[in-house]
């Protein structure tokens, strides 16, 4: 197709899209401001409506042999242990959902959506600075430095400090939670007397931690909390802490989540914070993706998840549209609802607690739902 698409942001879902896209026929370039790709310490969660669209782009058996497959994700008394629910995965999700329920290091998913995408397509040091009309349809993107590029449409996956959405619909004022999360990875040979064997979140009476293998031989560990620090407020992956800060955190939890965070050598620290659905994500032949529109709570495991549906059904409705405007509103159409409720849902965290029924988002097929009509 004689279609040239500008991609901005080389995260999960700005790959996902990218190799969808390319597979369909599109030129596609994608533009990140980043020196290049960097293995970050961090585990990731990717459920049955996300391993769909991965299977789509012929990534599940490169996961599989990557990634581990947690029987449960078991939900517990941080203090005494009690099981307060547990959500069945294993087998029995895979036979459910037909697909799998696999957690894995972040690193390895991207590593596998660059795979995705041709050799070339990604531009390094290209931090967006403003978009404009190039005459016949066209958009030109200026990057800092002076350098420019031009397209027939522009995907604005730049993530929750998105540029793109910035240019759309104006500064953004997020509102901080009063919590912070703590994340890392580390060997799970550094911690003694117990191995880690499914996907544990332990509830406090303030905050909680989530604990699982990111390895298919559960060699190494992640884990991710959410803890009060109204004090705190950045807003990085990258900002590192004191791991003894996580242990005084920690400090009336099981002993088992304390041997865990005791063991871990280094810690990264970012503040969690709320943004409301938006009521649109695009405006002509520019759209949002994934954290540019839809940043959520960690809680539920799901960004990189929603972002890899948007991804799937966002080339569905350029494959039908031949004009990009009208693909990318019948997307928004399609979408919008789906990934308000899992945000919200994800904002009351209280995920899995009881159990409860996970069909409507593990069951969500982002490849066959129904496209909705542009300008619903």
């Amino acid at each position: 197709m004689d279609i040239e698409i500008a991609v901005v942001g080389a995260g999960i879902g700005g790959l996902a899209a990218a190799g969808f896209l390319s597979r369909a026929g599109f030129r596609v370039t994608v533009y990140e401001q980043a020196r290049g790709f960097e293995r970050v310490g961090a585990g990731i969660q990717m459920s049955p409506n996300a391993m769909r669209v991965l299977r789509a782009l012929g990534l599940e058996d490169r996961l599989r042999a990557a990634a581990f497959t947690p029987p449960t994700w078991s939900h517990r008394a941080a203090d005494t242990g009690d099981l307060l629910g547990d959500l069945v995965l294993g087998a029995d999700a895979e036979e459910r959902f037909g697909a799998p329920y696999l957690v894995l290091h972040r690193g390895d998913l991207h590593q596998a959506l660059q795979s995705a995408v041709p050799p070339d397509v990604v531009r390094f040091r290209h931090r967006l600075a403003g978009i404009e009309p190039a005459g016949s349809s066209r958009l030109r993107l200026r990057f800092d430095g002076g350098t420019a590029a031009e397209a027939d449409a522009v995907i604005g996956a730049d993530g929750v400090h998105s540029r793109v959405r910035e240019l759309l619909l104006g500064p953004e004022r997020p509102r901080f939670t009063g919590r912070v999360a703590h994340r890392t990875t580390f060997p799970s040979s550094l911690v003694r007397g117990f191995t880690v064997t499914t996907n544990t979140k332990w509830w406090g009476a303030d905050r909680h931690i989530v604990i699982y293998p990111v390895t298919a031989n559960a060699g190494e560990l992640y884990y991710v909390t959410s803890v009060p620090d109204p004090a705190w407020d950045t807003e990085s992956w990258s900002a590192r802490c004191d791991p003894v800060e996580v242990v005084e955190a920690m400090a009336g939890f099981h002993p088992e989540v304390r041997a865990v965070v005791a063991a871990a050598p280094e810690a990264h620290k970012w503040a969690l914070f709320e943004r409301d659905p938006l009521e649109r994500w695009g405006e002509g032949a520019v759209v949002l993706l994934g954290d540019a529109c839809h940043p959520m709570t960690p809680y539920m495991a799901q960004g990189a998840a929603t972002s890899l549906e948007d991804a799937a059904v966002l080339v569905r409705a350029m494959a039908g549209h031949a004009d990009p405007a009208t693909a990318f509103a019948a997307y928004e159409a399609t979408r919008l609802d789906r990934t308000a409720r899992v945000q919200l849902t994800s904002r009351t965290n209280t995920w899995g607690r009881a159990g409860g029924d996970t069909s409507w988002l593990y069951g969500y097929d982002a490849l066959t739902v129904p496209l909705a009509p542009p300008g619903r």
